[in-house]
């Protein structure tokens, strides 16, 4: 994710880090190019000359800015709703690690030297769960974060799992069980525990959702085609009216078309590691901070900063 101030004046136009310029610099110069050529020969395709009017342009691209403002809006409401689900995670992952320490049946508050202790193994879980969940949307190797931050037999049943998200919330689970049947734990109570971590698998199961289901492919399909055609076809219906000027007129339309389209494929799956991805690994940083704190830790970790304006 891109963190700045916001630009003004002349840094509008030379600022690149996070702009979509990088990735449509070939669709503007081939746009260019070919504008160029139909400039410098007035519109002729060998001994014929093509007349193209702005009526067809008008509608032609009226419809493909409704299309692309409905495209745009799809991949912008995915973007959003990933974003509400990791606030959701840190939300109850808080509140799992409140219930654990305030709910249950022991003489002794749990705190940071209590390797042990089984309240603070399942806080841990949660901050593992955030990680895991982390890497399984980005499809990266878990195993060395859960040694850091599991017991080693629990980060080799994990390593076994097919969903390791998953088999951390039984886990989980199956202490809320053996709390309750030991009787730290009324069952109202447990059922307020359980409740927790049937949201945290609800976020995990949404977030999957939105990874695996990506948004159809003839839309980006016929969107390409469309802008592509327009690009190409619009020097025709400028060169007569605008002159030399044809060129810079077809590279303004074109960065916007391709520009809201490159925007669009970029926040469609929005937790991977792009400019403006979801920046996954400050808010699992996040989780990890606030849930060593609630253990009474004091080496917390440092939260993540931006690096050259990109937060990760």
């Amino acid at each position: 994710m891109i963190v700045r101030d916001r630009p003004r004046g002349l840094q509008l136009f030379y600022i690149l880090r996070g702009s979509v310029l990088p990735h449509i610099a070939w669709e503007l110069v081939t746009c260019m190019a070919v504008a160029t050529l139909v400039t410098l020969t007035h519109g002729f395709v060998y001994q014929w000359k093509v007349t193209l009017t702005t009526v067809p342009f008008s509608l032609i691209g009226l419809a493909l800015a409704i299309f692309l403002g409905f495209r745009n809006n799809a991949a912008y409401d995915r973007y959003w709703e990933a974003r509400r689900l990791w606030a959701e995670l840190l939300y109850r992952s808080r509140s799992f690690a409140r219930q654990v320490q305030t709910l249950l049946h022991f003489e002794a508050p749990v705190g940071p030297d209590d390797a042990n202790d089984p309240r603070r193994l399942a806080i841990l879980r949660t901050i593992a769960f955030a990680s895991a969940l982390r890497h399984q949307l980005r499809g990266t190797d878990a195993r060395e974060e859960m040694r850091r931050l599991l017991p080693p037999e629990e980060a080799r049943a994990f390593e076994a799992a097919r969903c390791g998200t998953d088999w951390l919330l039984r886990r989980s689970g199956q202490d809320v069980g053996a709390w309750l049947r030991q009787r730290r734990l009324d069952a109202p109570l447990a059922a307020d525990l359980d409740q927790t971590l049937s949201a945290l698998a609800a976020v995990a199961a949404l977030c999957e959702r939105i990874k695996n289901t990506p948004i159809p492919f003839p839309y980006t399909l016929l969107l390409h085609r469309t802008a592509w055609l327009y690009c190409f076809l619009l020097p025709f219906g400028l060169v007569d009216q605008v002159g030399f000027m044809t060129p810079f007129v077809v590279a303004i339309v074109a960065y916007t078309f391709f520009g809201l389209d490159a925007l669009g494929d970029e926040i469609e799956e929005p937790f991977g590691l792009a400019d403006n991805h979801l920046p996954l690994d400050a808010m699992c940083r996040e989780v990890e901070i606030n849930l060593r704190e609630a253990l009474g830790e004091t080496a917390l970790p440092e939260p993540l900063r931006p690096v050259g304006s990109r937060l990760t």
